[in-house]
């Protein structure tokens, strides 16, 4: 095993307290929130109701050098709606030391200790206004602390005296309350500490980061920038998730500037790297599950659109000119896309590397072996291995890397919380947690695994390092110390193996239901990265069953996408007729079906297929040849969809068709009729009309010649008739 240098172990950090105390004693008078040391509300802070808190810490995160002085730094917050007045703090300490994990969890969430407390120290509190916060410093000389050998020691505070409420008008109460927290005595110990980091990010529809969420991820607040925060100029081992840079990269021009920065920045952190699966799935699930080969997703290029990537030269020879000498290039260009291999690279990662939920057997480090190859190491916590904390260590011919489970959980609280005060409570408690684990293996290194979290702080991530971590930290070092015999004590999760397979079911569905589709990746692709995200490690039991059941949802849904509506009786009026059936297609792509149809009545003739194209979002009413072979009468419609390579898409259903092709007939009698009654008016209208325009002719023509022979008669120079003359 690689010896560590002092400069790398607990004596330096020991050194770095000593000559920090005085800096740290100025800081925290001026402002509690920054204050180093463990913190703890009073009593336990678990009650809601409480409303005034009390929060005590000692040391540096709870770790002082033997012999040395320290600080005590309380800090009151009144949550009230009125002033707290002035009252007493004093600070007590245990020098019977907590033995082991159990012994530390009952004084910190219990409050009980062996052992009896005495004061090392006290002050007076200053009035606080409603909503505010008051810290005091207590110094604590090497005197009152001399006869403290290494070991983790109770120590409590009290505030007493202190009233809230208006004297006026008798609405005072009084306040009494107590804080716990511990002090941690450490000898210098050379044993080298990492601690190992995820970096994930989920994205709502569970496939890849849009360009929103990235820009809102790697701005200045965001929670990826956060990591990179926390982890900057640490010695943290970083584990990350290939889907967050692919996402980045996939976008092209049209990712975000902050996240194209936030990629350049990851690649330019010198902190040691590896590779989780993409999406964080977990492996275990999948060897539990029988798999052959881990998951990976599929093509990536649903997801790139080439307008957004330079254009490069098209392969091919250039082109030489008769008349010179200098080749000229093809000038044809296409866009250069990258490959599935470049968008999830992490630059400088370690290879065959594995970090999957815990609950592994020996036969799934078998399969992990023939997933990546020989040499493969997989990264367990110890309660994986009955507790056996050492860092490198062998389970059978197989390659382990161990956290420890107790300090890991601890420090990933810490990393979560939020307050600075209350996250010191939970730092000392990682202390004193580091100190027993350095104790069962003197000088073998310790690893400590953070839990997959998105959502803490830069600030509170560095604490939780800077807690655990020695500087020089190697992983390499770790990898090459002798490892430690151990056997797994696990037993197989079930419930997600079980998972596994119903998902890649659905998946198969959904594969021949994809060949309605003219790219079937469209559809593919973003459903197996949801899949993977689904066995993401580190989920809750109850998140893990909510997800496969909401995955499951989701492709239901998918399939049930395009359909034939319900639809009413049909009535077909003629003998021959193209049927409307409308199908809908509820998908954000347009599909090809083919729907089939035949009649349960030989009464009816139908083109059995007819191919149709539906836009996406959309319905459209595929027209179906029908002859009808009777008059009249009523045929179910047997109706199914198909894609064009055979594949069912949706379950036969029946519409119901009324055939009434007798009434083409009588309704072309019935118009022929009305055209010949029409006809025959309209000829005896006319034959009438000429009648009557004869006979008021005539009379016209006899009252001319009336008039006319009335004229002669009465005219005097009128000639006699011949009549007369003779």
């Amino acid at each position: 095993m690689t010896a560590t240098t002092p400069e790398h172990g607990l004596r330096a950090r020991l050194r770095r307290l000593a000559s920090a105390t005085a800096v740290l004693t100025i800081a925290v008078s001026g402002c509690a929130l920054v204050t180093p040391g463990a913190a703890f509300a009073a009593d336990g802070s678990s009650d809601d109701d409480q409303q005034v808190s009390l929060h005590v810490s000692a040391g540096l995160r709870g770790l002082m050098a033997p012999g040395s002085s320290t600080t005590a730094i309380l800090t009151v917050e009144n949550d009230t709606d009125s002033s707290l007045s002035g009252g007493q703090v004093q600070v007590e300490l245990n020098r019977t030391p907590l033995t082991d994990g159990d012994a530390v969890s009952s004084w910190l969430d219990d409050g009980e200790a062996e052992g009896d407390f005495a004061a090392i120290g006290s002050d007076q509190t200053s009035a606080i206004d409603a909503g505010k916060t008051e810290t005091t410093t207590i110094f604590v000389p090497e005197t009152s602390l001399a006869d403290l050998t290494p070991g983790i020691y109770p120590i409590r505070a009290e505030l007493s005296g202190a009233t809230t409420g208006n004297p006026s008008d008798d609405r005072v109460a009084a306040v009494d309350t107590t804080a716990t927290s511990v002090l941690v005595v450490a000898d210098a110990q050379a044993t080298q500490i990492g601690v190992l980091v995820p970096i994930t990010a989920t994205p709502e529809n569970g496939s890849l980061l849009t360009a929103d969420e990235l820009a809102e991820l790697t701005d200045g607040d965001g929670a990826l920038t956060a990591q990179l925060d926390g982890v900057a100029g640490t010695t943290a081992v970083l584990a990350i998730d290939p889907s967050i840079p692919a996402a980045i990269r996939a976008l092209g021009s049209a990712a975000p500037e902050t996240a194209r920065d936030w990629l350049v920045r990851l690649d330019g952190l010198t902190n040691t790297r590896f590779a989780l699966q993409f999406g964080d799935a977990d492996a275990t699930a999948q060897a539990q599950a029988g798999l052959t080969e881990l998951l990976q997703p599929m093509s990536f290029a649903p997801f790139l659109d080439p307008t957004r990537f330079p254009q490069a030269p098209a392969t091919g020879a250039p082109t030489d000119s008769p008349a010179s000498t200098t080749p000229t290039p093809n000038p044809t260009t296409s866009p250069a896309l990258p490959t599935d291999e470049e968008l999830t690279a992490i630059d400088g990662a370690l290879p065959r590397i594995l970090w999957p939920e815990g609950s592994l057997t020996q036969a799934d480090l078998t399969a992990f072996t023939s997933y990546l190859g020989a040499g493969t190491t997989t990264i367990v916590p110890s309660s994986a291995v009955g507790g056996q904390s050492a860092a490198h260590a062998t389970a059978g011919d197989h390659d382990l890397l161990v956290t420890d489970a107790d300090v890991s959980k601890t420090l990933s609280d810490a990393a979560a919380e939020a307050d600075p005060v209350a996250r010191q409570r939970l730092l000392a408690e990682a202390t004193a947690r580091l100190q027993l684990a350095q104790s069962r293996a003197p000088g073998a290194p310790l690893l400590i695994g953070l839990d997959r979290d998105q959502k803490r702080t830069g600030d509170a991530l560095r604490d939780a390092i800077s807690t655990a971590e020695t500087i020089g930290f190697e992983l390499s070092s770790v990898r090459a110390a002798p490892p430690v015999a151990v056997t797994l004590e696990e037993e197989p999760d079930t419930v997600r193996a079980s998972a596994v397979g119903d998902l890649l079911a659905d998946e198969g569905s959904l594969t021949a239901f994809s060949s309605i589709l003219t790219d079937p990746q469209v559809l593919l692709s973003p459903e197996r990265i949801r899949i993977l995200r689904t066995l993401a490690v580190g989920t809750s039991a109850k998140a893990f069953d909510a997800g496969v059941e909401a995955h499951r949802e989701r492709t239901t849904d998918t399939l049930a996408a395009v359909s034939i509506p319900t639809s009413s009786t049909i009535q077909l009026l003629t003998a021959n007729a193209d049927l409307p059936i409308a199908v809908r297609n509820d998908l954000p792509w347009p599909v090809t079906v083919e729907l089939h149809a035949s009649p349960t009545d030989p009464r009816l003739d139908v083109k059995p297929v007819t191919e149709t194209i539906v836009q996406p979002n959309s319905t459209t009413r595929a027209k179906v040849p029908v002859s009808a072979r009777v008059g009249s009468g009523e045929v179910d419609l047997r109706l199914s969809l198909y894609s064009p390579t055979g594949v069912p898409i949706q379950d036969q259903q029946s519409v119901r068709v009324a055939v009434r092709a007798e009434w083409e007939t009588i309704g072309l009698v019935i118009f022929g009729g009305l055209a010949v009654v029409l006809i025959a008016l309209g000829v005896i209208r006319t034959v009438r009309r000429k009648r009557r325009e004869s006979t008021a002719e005539a009379a016209v023509e006899a009252e001319i010649d009336a008039l006319e022979e009335d004229a002669v008669k009465t005219r005097p120079d009128a000639a006699p008739s011949e009549d007369t003359h003779e």
